[in-house]
């Protein structure tokens, strides 16, 4: 009985010290985030896409603490409901609703925007957080994460074009990646995965160079309007983005989530800055990280390619 006893204080220190560890390697490894003051927001109304979890709940749940009539754009009813509830109940704001939205159906698209406009007189900020990072092929045919990062948001972007513009000053904010360094659109095959090896990490990195180029073709469009519209990276952040990732990627991924990344609530933070912050409208379609507004890569740059990815993404939702 003594040695069980000593073996389990050897187990208990140990597990002690490893909390330990992890605590100072987490706090260490990652600067601490700066919460910013934030405006007022009553009377404004905002759809949060993917905003039953992970940096939508956490952006939606801000918008909701400084006033905002907030929807919640999401696939599943159950989390979305229970989401909007929480919400509620912790900013005491009953103005947070959900509504079924599911990005790999373009029919779904349509029928919220429809429903949206029939019922809700307003439109100030229109959120472009959902994503997933890897998946197969949607019922409308086209690759999962290209569908729901990109297209979904496009089609949905433009069916709420005219209310975002009777309602201005507004904005649309995209959430992209830096993982646009690595995307490479070709117009010609938009929508279909990519060949090789790396397919799915080339998909997902090709869907976040169309979220920067949607901004920055949205932007020069709608220059004489007074809807602005902004890319952000939100940093590296551990939400379920990763579900989708195969198997044998999961066990490297999950501890490196945990101990590197950032809690969505650090996350939503660039996102909040973009949909909130004051004097933003010079830099309409801009790329923006916790820095504040940055170059992006050479792709993401590309006016030629951000017309022909605009024009492709019309021709592929039937607009």
């Amino acid at each position: 009985p003594r040695s069980g006893g000593c073996g389990m204080g050897w187990a208990l220190l140990g597990a002690g010290l490893l909390l330990a560890l992890y605590t100072l390697l987490r706090h260490g490894l990652r600067s601490a985030p700066r919460l910013r003051a934030r405006p007022a927001l009553r009377g404004r109304t905002a759809i949060v896409t993917g905003g039953s979890s992970g940096i939508g709940a956490a952006t939606a749940l801000e918008l909701a603490r400084c006033g905002a009539r907030v929807i919640l754009a999401t696939r599943n009813a159950l989390r979305g409901e229970a989401a909007a509830s929480r919400i509620r109940t912790e900013t005491g704001n009953e103005e947070v609703q959900f509504m079924h939205l599911d990005l790999a159906s373009l029919r779904s698209v349509r029928a919220f925007a429809s429903t949206f406009l029939r019922q809700e007189p307003h439109l100030h900020l229109l959120i472009n957080n959902a994503g997933v990072s890897a998946g197969g092929t949607t019922e409308d045919g086209f690759s999962l994460p290209f569908q729901v990062n990109h297209l979904g948001h496009f089609l949905l972007t433009q069916l709420l074009l005219e209310r975002l513009r009777s309602c201005g000053p507004s904005r649309v904010v995209i959430v992209a990646s830096s993982a646009h360094c690595a995307g490479r659109l070709r117009p010609e095959s938009l929508g279909r995965p990519p060949p090789g090896l790396f397919s799915a990490f080339q998909d997902y990195c090709d869907s976040k160079l169309a979220n920067v180029l949607h901004a920055r073709e949205l932007a020069t469009r709608e220059q004489d309007t007074q809807v602005t519209c902004y890319a952000v990276h939100p940093g590296f952040v551990n939400t379920a983005l990763f579900r989708h990732a195969p198997l044998w990627l999961k066990p490297l991924l999950l501890p490196l989530a945990w101990l590197l990344f950032l809690d969505p609530s650090e996350g939503a933070q660039v996102v909040l800055d973009c949909a909130t912050r004051d004097g933003l409208e010079p830099l309409s379609g801009r790329y923006f990280t916790d820095s504040g507004p940055q170059q992006p890569w050479p792709r993401g740059r590309d006016d030629r390619l951000a017309r022909a990815l605009w024009e492709g993404s019309e021709r592929l939702v039937g607009l």
